[in-house]
């Protein structure tokens, strides 16, 4: 027993980052002010509570395993994208596997046509939520009316005691092709640098995590714009050495969730949290398990036919150690 709780102890020194697309979580009523038609009881996915309060539980059980083999608790932290409203995240943190660990969350709705917005769920027993905002992503269409889309949430409290700053970002899709849509993204990742820099203009040495669905893979040149102010990418190596991706497209792997910590998490000083090591939470049972997408994610829908799957993602995840 004295062995046990020793090592309770130790493991509170570690802790884990989570970062996850949940792929389309819309609840069952109708937003006359959005394009949420799809997913209503009468809507073409013929999305009732049965398939919602499964998709919850799903989804629930994922992120409670997040990095549970090293820290022996769930995440501290997860940035979630693709969440319709409050009420979808508040179901989340309140459904069958997270519940009992109380989880806050930070939420504003975003001025995205589909409905869709960024959120943050935090562990009260490890972060302390201090405040938040968010950051508007200005686009514009060929006609050069404003094309609407996520907000870049920014969420600052104390991670184990040690004040940091999160952005949770959900940039452009590449739907309109790589190419068409990359200035896009390159807006994106230049209001996501505006705030970083608005933060260091006070503290020049905070800490900052960043986190998103880029829908650009680590070596793209958006991401490498935010890596280049001062930040580690543990992506990157996943990437460029094993091919690693948390999605599939038309056959093909892309690692477009990813998680950046500023260069300061590398300084192993008492007290401080240090960066350890990033993963892709890709289990076995996460997967479709035959077929021509054997292996690719196991999604909610894959069109308008219903799959009962987590997401067309895998979440990723990142460890960190307060040093004694």
């Amino acid at each position: 027993m004295i062995d046990f709780l020793k090592r309770r102890l130790q493991n509170k020194n570690k802790t884990t980052i989570g970062f996850y697309n949940v792929e389309n979580l819309f609840d069952t009523l109708n937003n006359p002010t959005t394009f949420d038609d799809d997913y209503t009881p009468d809507g073409k996915n013929r999305w009732t509570d049965k398939r919602y309060t499964d998709k919850l539980k799903k989804l629930g059980s994922v992120i409670a395993q997040l990095g549970q083999n090293v820290s022996k608790f769930p995440p501290a932290i997860v940035g979630l994208v693709e969440v319709e409203n409050a009420r979808v995240v508040k179901d989340l943190v309140q459904s069958k596997y997270l519940k009992k660990h109380h989880y806050g969350f930070v939420h504003y709705d975003s001025p995205d046509e589909r409905g869709i917005d960024v959120a943050l769920i935090y562990n009260k027993q490890f972060f302390e939520y201090l405040g938040s905002k968010t950051h508007a992503v200005y686009l514009e269409n060929d006609e050069g009316e404003r094309d609407y889309t996520r907000d870049i949430l920014e969420v600052t409290g104390h991670l184990h005691g040690e004040m940091v700053h999160v952005f949770v970002n959900h940039w452009s899709s590449r739907r309109e092709g790589v190419e068409e849509s990359d200035p896009k993204r390159m807006i994106a990742a230049k209001t996501l640098k505006k705030g970083i820099q608005t933060i260091r203009d006070t503290n020049f040495n905070a800490k900052i995590i960043v986190m998103g669905d880029f829908n650009d893979d680590p070596t793209s040149k958006s991401v490498k714009l935010i890596e280049n102010e001062g930040f580690i990418n543990p992506m990157t190596s996943l990437w460029d050495k094993d091919y690693v991706g948390s999605l599939t497209y038309e056959g093909k792997w892309n690692l477009f969730d990813q998680i950046l910590f500023s260069k300061n998490f590398l300084e192993q000083n008492t007290g401080a949290l240090t960066f350890k090591h990033a993963e892709v939470f890709n289990k076995k049972w996460l997967k479709v398990f035959k077929g021509k997408l054997k292996g690719s994610p196991f999604r909610t829908y894959i069109g308008p036919w219903y799959q009962g799957g987590f997401s067309d993602h895998f979440p990723v995840y990142a460890f960190l150690e307060k040093e004694d």
